[in-house]
């Protein structure tokens, strides 16, 4: 079985799923499986695991059992495991102790690596009650072994240096300054074997000093070179950087929504981070490399001149120190996936602190969050001790061995000189070739090093690469021209947010959006009054049904397209750490101060733009800070009003808004709706009772349509609301 380490806080439930494809000879990517789970921000459940597995062959039955009844099962393993009530991992193999009897649990967590446990700690992070766990068996079946598992792109070295392919120009300059730098490297040693043999042996002051002059322009040559070689980095460096950000922002843009619902903040900040190691390998270990090479050939070379057996010895020596440095260097793989996961939970936690400061305050919390991110720190600190350990035992054995290697060649050179095979002139040269020799070598253990976390980094990067994205080639416009088919049609329409055995958000809904009418839903909390509006926007897809647009089905629009023409309010409507002005008129470039000024009215809010000093440019604090939540919800009026777009979606779009303010907008946006199709969640009754349609909506399924007065004569759902709001209201 492949261990599988997870890439996002999230994943658990998927990478156990991989690792155990992998024991039956099928190599399941991640992100397929992520899809297929149903995973959210919350995590991913055991149903949705059970649905991925049913996905791909694989039988699944869960089970509560003891652990006597699970030492019975060891046939039927690897398992998944419900794990310390919130995580999954996998238990491949128990095995007893021939003396002393006592059992060992062979774990594979994917946030951890590969563990080993006794009985007791086993117990205690499985067992949910006095004696039963949770476990997931699987077993493949016909349909595992004949389907063909989704093609992964893995990442190579070929890939990563297709970054440098723009700045061919500059990596040209490079490459003439180091070989500049090594052919001068490469005078040294003939210099001080000249400096020792005609100088100092033959007492001739004039070529010694001749001699020491040469080396200090070699070294100042070998200065400039540098100077401008970090210049150069730099330039590439950071443009190599805001290409790698860019395009991982560009492409995460062209996401749909449910893609942001699987991952937590600390997962995309870390991600982004990661584009140092990616800009430090390229600009730096892997030029570095290849010219080190250069070097190491030419003085390679120089060696053999001097002495062969040296050479041969030499080599010996070198491979195997860059053998112990290769072999720690898979340990190493395993601790930065667990760094990345700790560092992520540590970003988010720093992220909930800061951004919930206040309710921590009114409900003192703030003792029990910092505990909680001092267990992360703990953690954290842990497995720091494990990668220093792991890196001193890699560095100290290479540097051990390195030094034997020194030792052994300085005693063969020295003992060539005794028998008088070697001038004293060449020992000192190669003593300093063998120096040159060891910073190539070393430069290639830091090169593979360095690979490996770049290597880590993109694929973390380029994870959403294979994500598709919402816009495709063939998606079509919205179509306005008038006819009897202009209208929002729902035809069956079903939503189910964690698979086909979760439960219904919204089952078999039909009803007609009336081109240039004002239709209202209503509902209690949980009635699925947003996740339509979702659907409308196409954030999801539906389970079961259609979504018509003028007779084009939704699945066959442009979501671009169709949010062009939206104007769209939501309950968590987000403000930008910007200018009121670009809150309002968000990606146009050219602002329309007409449009700009109306909308402001419509919204009831120009008399507060106006007061302030900088009126429009006025910039606000990130989500909105030192701004009321009525002020909000008017700048986000404002913002649907001046798109002037063809549909309005208002999903409680006044609810923070007191009564008079409330009645202004009200007025005001009478007018602005003559002409266009118009939605609105509402709990108010002020808010819908002058829609042309009221739609009730009930545990997921439409109860009532009418109109105001038709629906209290009926004295159903929506009398009941109508007249409990009455009630609080008096």
């Amino acid at each position: 079985m492949k261990f599988v380490k997870q890439k996002d806080q999230m994943d658990c439930g998927p990478a156990c799923l991989s690792m155990i494809t992998s024991f039956y000879g099928k190599k399941y990517g991640l992100e397929y499986l992520r899809k297929n789970s149903f995973i959210t921000r919350e995590g991913v459940s055991l149903l949705g695991i059970v649905e991925a597995a049913n996905a791909i062959g694989l039988e699944s039955f869960a089970a509560k059992i003891s652990i006597n009844e699970l030492l019975a099962e060891q046939e039927e393993f690897p398992v998944i495991l419900h794990w310390n009530q919130n995580h999954f991992v996998v238990l491949y193999k128990i095995s007893k102790n021939r003396y002393s009897k006592k059992r060992t649990f062979y774990i594979a967590d994917p946030a951890h690596g590969l563990i080993k446990l006794r009985e007791e700690t086993f117990k205690k992070s499985w067992i949910t009650d006095e004696k039963d766990g949770i476990l997931l068996f699987l077993q493949p079946s016909e349909l595992f072994f004949n389907l063909i598992p989704p093609k992964n792109d893995d990442l190579d070295l070929k890939y990563i240096l297709g970054y440098l392919k723009p700045y061919r120009k500059q990596i040209s300059y490079m490459f003439i300054l180091i070989l500049s730098g090594s052919v001068l490297t490469l005078i040294f040693p003939f210099l001080t074997q000249n400096l020792i043999d005609k100088g100092v042996n033959k007492k001739d002051l004039n070529f010694i000093s001749i001699i020491l002059l040469s080396q200090l322009l070699v070294f100042l040559g070998s200065i400039i070179i540098d100077i401008i070689r970090n210049w150069l980095m730099l330039f590439m460096g950071t443009k190599i950087s805001i290409t790698i950000i860019s395009s991982f922002l560009k492409k995460i843009l062209e996401l749909p929504i449910f893609f942001f619902e699987t991952k937590l903040m600390g997962d995309f900040n870390q991600r982004i981070q990661d584009n140092e190691r990616i800009e430090y390998f390229l600009t730096s270990q892997s030029l570095l490399t290849f010219f080190s090479i250069i070097t190491f050939s030419v003085f390679f070379g120089v060696l053999w001149y001097y002495d062969f057996l040296i050479l041969a010895v030499y080599l010996l020596l070198t491979i195997v120190s860059v053998s112990w440095s290769f072999y720690w260097l898979k340990k190493r793989r395993i601790l930065d996936y667990l760094k990345f996961q700790q560092r992520s939970e540590n970003q988010d936690s720093i992220f909930e602190i800061i951004n919930g400061v206040t309710e921590m305050k009114i409900n003192q919390f703030e003792d029990f969050k910092r505990n909680e991110w001092e267990i992360i720190q703990k953690k954290l600190f842990e497995i720091n001790i494990k990668i220093l350990k792991l890196d001193q035992i890699q560095m100290s054995g290479f540097d051990f061995l390195n030094q034997i290697k020194n030792i052994v060649v300085t005693f063969l050179a020295a003992t060539l000189v005794v028998k008088g095979k070697m001038t004293l002139g060449e020992l000192l040269s190669v003593s300093y070739i063998v120096g040159q020799l060891n910073s190539p070598v070393s430069q290639l253990v830091s090169f593979f090093r360095s690979l490996q976390d770049a290597k880590l980094s993109l694929e973390r990067l380029n994870e959403v690469q294979n994500h598709e994205t919402e816009e495709k080639k063939d998606h079509r416009q919205l179509c306005f021209v008038r006819s009897e088919n202009s209208a929002i049609f729902l035809k069956n329409v079903s939503f189910q947010y964690e698979g086909t055995k979760s439960p219904y958000v919204l089952k078999d809904i039909n009803f007609i959006i009336p081109e240039g009418k004002i239709t209202a839903i209503v509902g209690s909390s949980g009635s699925g009054k947003t996740t339509l509006m979702k659907l409308l926007l196409k954030f999801y897809e539906t389970t079961e049904g259609d979504v018509l647009f003028n007779s084009e089905n939704i699945k066959n629009l442009s979501p671009k397209n169709l949010r062009e023409n939206c104007g769209v309010v939501m309950q968590d409507g987000f403000i930008f750490s910007d200018t009121i002005e670009r809150n309002i008129v968000c990606g146009d470039r050219k602002i329309n101060m007409e449009r700009l000024e109306n909308a402001a009215k419509v919204a009831n809010i120009k008399h507060f733009i106006d007061s302030l000093p900088l009126g429009y440019k006025t910039k606000i604090g990130a989500s909105g800070n030192g701004m009321s939540g009525g002020q909000k919800q008017r700048i986000l009026i404002a913002r649907a009003i001046y798109k002037d777009p063809h549909y309005i979606f208002f999903d409680e779009a006044t609810s923070a808004l007191d009564a008079e303010n409330e009645k202004n907008i009200h007025n005001n946006l009478q007018k602005f709706f003559r002409g266009k199709t118009v939605l609105i969640i509402a709990h108010r009754l002020s808010t819908v009772k002058n829609a042309d349609q009221i739609i009730v909506l009930k545990n997921g399924q439409v109860s009532e349509i009418g109109n105001h007065e038709q629906l209290v004569k009926n004295k159903a759902d929506y009398f009941k609301l109508v007249k409990n709001q009455l009630e609080l209201g008096n």
